[in-house]
């Protein structure tokens, strides 16, 4: 089977955009989903279970909401870039960067995710069992966000 390649009849400007707009789509979801962690995170730390809690899950703890808060911080930043850019004619610099910065971010909200589910993993099943899982977890993102896109891509370069 032959390999077609669909080019889009766009200038660059409205290249640009669509771009753009893409990009936003996917901060919409991933932005939702790293506040909410972080806000789950928030109200942990005032639970009388986490104050009883021993210093590996306050280690973890301290771990995933320092990483959450980077990725909140990276996956809002294209919009504040944005706003300081804003018709200066840079998107053709922004886009890049926005990627970039939305790469990382969802990296760390990986990482983040990861780590709020081994704090409340500790709480039900056995420290090992629980940090096998969140490994398992891990993993399971790192094929779903990384590996398998990658292979779609490098079988369609």
């Amino acid at each position: 089977m032959s390999e077609q390649r669909y080019e889009r009849d766009e200038d660059e400007a409205s290249r640009f955009d669509r771009h753009w707009n893409e990009l936003l789509q996917e901060l919409r979801i991933a932005q939702t989903g790293v506040q909410i962690l972080f806000a789950f995170l928030l109200t942990i730390a005032f639970t009388t279970p986490f104050r009883e809690s021993d210093e590996f899950v306050h280690d973890v703890f301290a771990v995933t909401i320092v990483l959450a808060a980077m990725a909140m911080a990276l996956l809002i930043a294209p919009v504040s870039f944005h706003r300081m850019v804003y018709q200066r004619r840079l998107r053709d610099r922004m886009i890049p960067m926005a990627a970039k910065m939305t790469t990382a971010g969802l990296f760390l909200l990986m990482l983040a995710a990861c780590g709020g589910l081994l704090i409340a993993l500790d709480v039900v099943l056995s420290r090992e069992l629980a940090i096998g899982v969140s490994a398992g977890a891990l993993a399971w993102f790192a094929v779903h966000w990384y590996v398998i896109p990658a292979a779609v891509r490098q079988r369609h370069t």
